[in-house]
């Protein structure tokens, strides 16, 4: 097989679904699979509806696109607000849409009514994240506008947490957005059909004691692929975190001198830099670096610490004298890692595992609740 490459486990990625759709629907909660991370890729996207996800999301419309090509038909909504030079694109692949902008709506109902269509309008309330949304106090009047417009139909509110400032969501947040969720509809008269929490970072919210609300749905990525909560990083439990595998080659091994005392220029450069390769045997180099993945969100096999990088060479210290030259190094990936290993376009895609396998119950886990471990 060639390398580099990213194994795909798509088995474990159908059982994270799994897990997750069974443990928050009993909390009245749906999921949709986000697919952003994977650039849309169609098996990828199809395991998570295999394990229950309602429908998909993704932020890119060319991701939307290869899912389309590939036959998949299901409901997919895009997750970030549409550009204006790509409305007729969004209308045309996508049942629904998250937006911020008046305008951008406008320009989404015209293209609608061009093409005899009703494109779903889910509206992004900022909630504290200060990445992208409508803040709370505006909401019920863009709704209004949105209600007067021809083409296009108020589907519901979303919200988004942990990606810009990387803080969890309290009670008191989700709580202020199902009662957003009633003021609206009090004003504008329409069931909101979706209340849309946020993504894997609400997962322990969800999973708490407290009053879901009008919480109907969360955007799930992150939780579902790895197997993590994104604030902490941990793992959580009864979930895959090995689903995804990068495999690199060593292209060089041995030994080299002392570097040479330097001046450093770049006040960058002193945060990444090479260091003595002290208590490892085998000094190996391997066929990838910075342009195809984040090299620090790679976890070590034990024996091996990373030495540096440069655009495309990894350089690890390793006490295993059995790598040698053409020998393959596995890691795994942190959720950046991933998304950049994916888009990379020499790293080949390889899906270890094609069709749905019934699995023993025990490999779900012990534990019937999603608890962080």
């Amino acid at each position: 097989m060639s390398c580099p490459r990213i194994e795909v486990d798509l088995d474990k990625i159908r059982r994270n679904a799994q897990t997750v759709v069974r443990r928050v629907g009993r909390r009245g909660i749906g999921i949709t699979g986000v697919t952003k991370a994977v650039c849309g890729h169609p098996a990828i996207a199809q395991a998570m509806l295999e394990g229950g996800a309602l429908g998909l999301a993704d932020a890119r419309i060319s991701n939307v696109q290869r899912l389309r090509q590939a036959g998949i038909t299901c409901p997919v909504t895009l997750i970030r607000t549409p550009m204006l030079s790509q409305v007729d694109e969004v209308v045309q692949l996508c049942e629904a849409s998250y937006n911020t902008e008046i305008v951008v709506i406008a320009a989404l109902a015209s293209a609608a009514i061009r093409t005899d269509k009703v494109h779903g309008i889910i509206l992004m309330v900022e909630m504290g994240d200060r990445r992208e949304g409508i803040l709370p106090e505006n909401v019920a009047e863009v709704a209004q506008q949105v209600m007067a417009m021809q083409g296009v139909a108020l589907n519901g509110i979303g919200a988004n947490f942990a990606c810009l400032n990387g803080v969890a969501p309290t009670a008191s947040q989700m709580a202020s957005l199902c009662d957003l969720a009633n003021e609206i509809e009090g004003m504008c008269g329409p069931f909101l059909k979706t209340v849309s929490g946020g993504n894997s970072a609400n997962l322990p919210w969800a999973l708490g004691s407290q009053d879901t609300g009008r919480i109907n749905d969360l955007r799930l990525g992150e939780a579902i692929l790895l197997g993590v909560e994104p604030v902490s990083g941990d793992r959580i439990g009864g979930m895959h975190t090995d689903a995804f595998t990068l495999v690199a080659e060593v292209i060089e091994t041995g030994e080299k001198p002392a570097p040479f005392s330097i001046a450093v220029t770049d006040p960058a450069l002193t945060k990444f830099r090479i260091v003595p390769n002290n208590g490892v045997s085998t000094r190996l180099v391997l066929a990838m670096g910075h342009q195809d993945t984040d090299v620090l969100g790679l976890s070590m096999a034990e024996g091996c610490i990373l030495i540096g990088a440069t655009s495309d060479h990894l350089l690890i210290g390793a006490n295993r004298s059995t790598l040698r030259l053409g020998s393959e190094v596995r890691f795994q990936m942190n959720y950046k890692a991933l998304m950049h290993a994916m888009a990379a376009p020499d790293i080949e895609v390889k899906l270890l595992t094609d069709l749905p396998a019934k699995q023993p119950r025990q490999i779900q886990g012990k534990s019937e609740h999603l608890t962080l471990v």
